[in-house]
């Protein structure tokens, strides 16, 4: 084996990737020569292929000599910079090695620095000391003179005091900070000399307060003191912020900052103000509540003028002080009434509060709607006094009352009213001539009286109370026609009422007023901005009202056929065609009922519903009657059967038995006619002469058959 191909089997071992691309080199350019040399022609060509490739291998060889040529260069450079590092790394070293041991020579020359480090801490100490000597023996003096100017209330020139000695224990602090001294004995030193500046900012912020707190009265009296109470707070409000801006640079941040005066401020008219309300609240409940809240509006308005007129001059646009004084007497006025409406108050009262939260505070000139304070005042901003929730609880307290009132009034009425039917004297009549009562005329102005108070207040009060009206009225129609059935039965007794017609007259005549009562009701559900409301009203007053008033025209039809009762049996009877004098006693009580019936309001007549219907079956009942001809009977028959299929073969036989002149043949023909097209009625059929009874018929008198002794 040759050393080459041992070279190349070495470098096959070393680079595996090497072999398999000559193996794929070799194969490719055996596949392009079998492909091109595939045709005996192409062998012509051979040399003009060897020469284009000769030169494309010599282009490969040339290109990757100059590549490989390219990164031995690189790799040399590379090489020649790792050497270079290696020298300056052993440099590093050497170096290194030479400064650890001048250091360790040092060491102990720096243990002298220590001491030195103390003397000029307490040389700095010294010298602050020293500068601020003068200002430091005074402090004792300033003090005293500092307090007496607090106690005679001259609180600017006791400010300036105040905040010249702060300078001067801030300075000091500050240099001790500069030094590096913070936390040490010396500040502690500086914080005990100067440990009465404390007690005098304590001392001045309570005359601060006290006249903050009396703000109201001062600015109407003395508003001098006043401004200066706010130019103290604005002075340490800007020292405040000029401390808070050091502190985020991390500067020296002085002792006792920040004061926050201003917010403190806020507070104490916040104090203040709910002092005055607790002050303000007596003797609140019963009668005396309407006093209350009108001194409470007076007092509130009083001094809303004078913020406005007086108190803004004395403070900066940014307080807003108006606006705040609004805010807080509306928070301590709602709290106050969140107290009022938890008592248990009669109902008188708890209009007087729902009309004076309703209509006095946000829409009356009396109030915060004054000419003197809009259009300053933002009457929106504070919100409700009292929560939407507890209103609607209000309102309904407010409605039960006045229904336990209504309930127990309307009994008493109705109790009245049914004693009056049994009195020995006839009903009142008006002028023209309807018999009533002043029954609807209390009830319905009671009813209305409520309505209307309620739509003082609000839309939601007003459809409450109607609907509570209609209720109870309703109730009280139920219970009125029970009373009239009870009234009714009377009747029927020994001891009947004397006027019993004319009071069923009234009875009626009352509940044909009281139907106009619930229409005004219901039309007050319609005005405003819930006119939604009417289709949650309870619509069976309306049944109730005319199921009263059709039980009062039953018992006077009643009484009429009671009457007329003992003449209905010769009716449609032989005596009758033949002519009898008892028509002229039906006419004649009738004539008398209708009478009373005139004596009844609006259309009651509708007793009578559908007369057409009624007068058609008289027609038809006639015409069978008056008919000549008896061999068309069956043909009339049929005709009144198609019409009224209710009619039974007793109502056809009593009409034949009043002809009198129908023979036995003819009559069973019509009753076999009149089975045979027997037919059930339309569903929508109305039945006439199912509720007409067909009397038994009268036997003929005969003598019994006996034996002769």
């Amino acid at each position: 084996m040759s050393a080459e191909d041992s070279n190349v089997k070495r470098q096959d071992a070393m680079w595996p990737e090497f072999e398999k691309a000559e193996k794929l080199a070799r194969g490719a350019a055996l596949k392009w020569a079998s492909g091109i040399f595939y045709h005996p022609d192409q062998l012509e060509r051979l040399g003009q292929y060897r020469k284009r490739e000769t030169q494309r291998t010599s282009s490969v060889q040339s290109r990757l000599k100059s590549a490989v040529q390219s990164y031995l260069e690189g790799v040399g450079t590379g090489l020649g910079q790792l050497r270079a590092s290696v020298d300056d790394v052993r440099s590093v070293r050497h170096t290194l090695v030479d400064v650890c041991e001048d250091w360790q020579s040092k060491v102990n020359g720096f243990e002298g620095l220590g001491q030195l480090s103390s003397l000029v801490s307490d040389h700095v100490q010294l010298a602050t000391a020293v500068h601020n000597l003068q200002q430091v023996f005074s402090v004792p003096e300033v003090v005293t003179e500092t307090r007496q100017l607090i106690e005679d209330r001259r609180l600017l020139e006791a400010h300036s005091k105040l905040m010249a000695m702060e300078s001067w224990r801030d300075n000091i602090l500050c240099q001790l900070y500069r030094a590096g001294r913070q936390d040490t004995e010396g500040e502690q030193i500086v914080l005990s000399y100067f440990s009465a500046v404390r007690q005098l900012n304590e001392d001045l912020a309570k005359e601060l307060w006290d006249v903050v707190s009396c703000g109201l009265t001062l600015v109407k009296q003395d508003p001098s003191l006043f401004v200066s109470a706010i130019r103290i707070i604005e002075r340490e409000e800007k020292v405040d912020q000029v401390a808070l801006d050091g502190q985020n640079q991390h500067m020296f941040f002085p002792p006792g900052r920040p004061k926050n005066l201003r917010q403190m401020f806020f507070k104490v008219i916040e104090q203040s103000t709910a002092t005055q309300f607790r002050a303000r609240q007596t003797d609140t409940k019963g009668p005396g509540l309407a006093n209350h809240l009108a001194a409470l509006q007076n007092n509130i308005l009083n001094d809303l003028k004078v913020v406005k007129h007086l108190m803004v001059q004395c403070c900066p646009p940014h307080y807003n002080i108006l606006q705040t004084y609004i805010l807080l007497h509306h928070s301590c006025l709602s709290g106050h009434l969140q107290d009022i409406i938890s008592w248990d108050l009669e109902k008188s009262e708890i209009y007087t509060v729902l009309n004076w939260i309703r209509q006095i505070y946000h829409s009356s000139p009396e109030m915060v709607n004054h000419p003197d304070l809009s259009p300053d005042v933002d009457i929106t901003s504070p919100g409700p006094l009292i929560s939407q929730g507890a209103l609607e609880q209000l309102e309904d307290k407010y409605v039960n009352a006045i229904r336990l009132a209504v309930s127990d009034w309307m009994q008493k009425a109705q109790e009245a009213e049914v004693n009056d039917w049994y009195r020995e004297e006839e009903p009142e009549s008006d002028h023209e001539g309807y018999c009533h009562s002043s029954l609807p005329v209390i009830v319905t102005q009671m009813l209305e009286e409520n309505v209307q108070v309620a739509m003082v207040i609000s839309d939601s009060l007003r459809d409450k109370m109607v609907a509570m009206a209609l209720q109870e009225l309703e109730s009280f129609l139920y219970r009125f026609r029970e009373a009239v059935i009870s009234y009714g039965k009377e009747r029927q007794k020994e001891s009947q009422p004397k006027y019993y017609l004319l009071y069923l007259l009234a009875a009626v005549n009352n509940c044909i007023a009281l139907r106009r009562t619930v229409q005004w009701l219901q039309q007050q559900c319609g005005q405003g901005s819930h006119g939604d409301c009417c289709s949650k009203l309870p619509h069976s007053i309306d049944t109730a009202v005319d199921r009263a008033m059709k039980k009062g025209c039953k018992l006077l039809i009643d009484e009429m056929f009671t009457e007329l009762q003992p003449h209905f049996p010769q009716l449609l009877s032989g005596s009758w065609l033949s002519g009898s004098d008892f028509i002229d006693t039906i006419c004649t009580v009738m004539d008398r009922y209708c009478n009373y019936f005139t004596r009844i309001r609006e259309p009651v007549f509708q007793g009578l519903e559908e007369p057409d219907r009624l007068t058609n079956v008289i027609s038809s009942v006639s015409e069978l009657i008056k008919l000549r001809d008896t061999s068309l009977l069956s043909l009339e028959v049929s005709g009144l059967v198609t019409n009224y299929p209710d009619i039974s073969d007793e109502h056809v036989s009593v009409l034949l038995d009043i002809r009198g002149d129908v023979s036995k043949d003819v009559r069973g023909t019509v009753l076999e006619m009149l089975e045979q097209n027997t037919q059930p009625p339309p569903e929508d059929y109305q039945p006439i002469f199912s509720d007409i009874l067909v009397p038994a018929p009268i036997l003929p008198f005969c003598l019994p058959a006996v034996k002769c002794g």
